[in-house]
């Protein structure tokens, strides 16, 4: 049984593929290339939109575009998957450009918004390649923005430029998404997990370099779409019980005992669990960070563990795929597994002893099989680097 990888590239091999396909598609060398990350974030799910913690990672799979100034005021956009766009800043508002356009053209739209485009900006031609899978839950689009915003206003402050990408993903392409995936993709630190507050944006470095284990990722090849609605009810939910309670779930879960005695007198039973994992994932991620903080792998794999069943069944946002991937590597022997990302398909991640992964691969195959799931991808991850200048 064969398992399949998906694995990085070099900065210089992704350089020279963005470089080429530029050429190919606009018939001259590009001004420079620029690479981000994707993220998989550790634990701290579906809490960033209510204000809470979440301690992703950068991954070593990035997004690079190559992009050259026009003079014309048209902006053109490619990508080696063959989505393409043509047009001028009049013609992006809210659903405009449709689908994949809608990420790309939507940076150049905030970035303008916020008044970060360098003077004389007169269009551009911007060509995409990546390394990080598409639908796995591990921030593809968040990887292309900010490696455009970047490009395009490279000496702006990255905190500024990760809100101007998700005001990108929030207005134009229409995603509800939080925060958490632009400041991975642009903050985050090469051998850390990025902490983020995403109530008062503060971010600091958690080392992230466990000796003898590997963090593996299970891209689970199951649908993974944040757009079809279920996202966006999830968030409305956790809304509506915040206003139910009176306060806002950070708060609650600031408040320890008495937050977590407040949700639980919530008498809407979907609304009570889904403020339920909220407090709790916060809660959950302070642990984590102070576990990392001395070593204390075992109790950062119970975490990850504890954080897929609330997810599972709190916040139901797993399913078959994901469920499959976390129960078959904790057989295999790992410390801790759990799904990351928006859930509904995507990606899991298993924290376990290196020389235990061939077993993990092997086992989440033969049970995927046995349950007639599709087969999946895997790569094993380090905290890598943030969003860069490649030439």
């Amino acid at each position: 049984m064969t398992a399949s990888w998906f694995r990085a590239e070099t900065d210089g091999a992704l350089s020279a593929a963005a470089g080429e396909f530029f050429r190919v598609e606009f018939g001259a060398d590009p001004a420079g290339a620029w690479a981000a990350p994707g993220r998989v974030n550790l634990i701290g799910e579906h809490v960033d939109y209510a204000g809470g913690l979440c301690l992703p990672i950068a991954l070593p799979h990035s997004t690079v575009v190559a992009v050259s100034p026009r003079t014309d005021g048209l902006i053109r956009v490619r990508s080696t998957d063959g989505a393409g766009w043509e047009g001028r800043l009049d013609d992006v508002g809210p659903g405009r450009p449709h689908g994949w356009a809608s990420y790309p053209a939507g940076v150049v739209w905030s970035l303008h918004e916020s008044g970060l485009l360098p003077d004389g900006f007169g269009g551009v031609d911007a060509a995409f390649v990546s390394t990080v899978p598409i639908g796995a839950g591990l921030s593809s689009s968040a990887a292309l923005e900010c490696s455009l915003a970047l490009a395009l206003a490279p000496d702006a402050d990255r905190a500024d430029l990760a809100a101007v990408c998700v005001r990108a993903e929030n207005d134009i392409a229409l995603a509800p998404t939080g925060g958490m995936d632009q400041a991975a993709s642009l903050r985050a630190s090469e051998g850390h997990a990025l902490l983020l507050d995403s109530d008062s944006g503060a971010i600091s470095h958690v080392p992230f370099a466990p000796e003898g284990l590997s963090l593996l990722v299970v891209d689970t090849r199951a649908p993974h779409r944040l757009v079809d609605g279920q996202y966006a009810k999830r968030r409305a939910a956790v809304e509506r019980a915040a206003r139910r309670l009176g306060a806002p779930l950070r708060d609650l879960a600031d408040r320890g005992r008495d937050g977590m005695d407040a949700v639980r007198g919530l008498r809407d039973d979907v609304l009570r669990r889904r403020a339920w994992h909220v407090i709790s994932e916060i809660a959950r991620v302070r642990l984590a960070v102070e576990a990392l903080e001395s070593g204390d792998f075992a109790e950062f794999g119970r975490l990850l563990y504890a954080s897929h069943m609330s997810l599972a069944r709190d916040f139901e946002v797993s399913c078959p795929e994901l469920d499959n991937a976390v129960e078959s590597a904790m057989i295999a022997g790992a410390l801790g597994a759990r799904m990351t990302g928006g859930g509904f398909g995507g990606s899991a991640i298993a924290l376990m002893p290196t020389d235990r992964v061939d077993e993990a691969t092997e086992t989440i195959l033969r049970r995927g099989r046995e349950r007639g799931l599709t087969e999946p991808a895997f790569a094993t991850v380090a905290a890598s680097s943030p969003a860069r200048r490649l030439h």
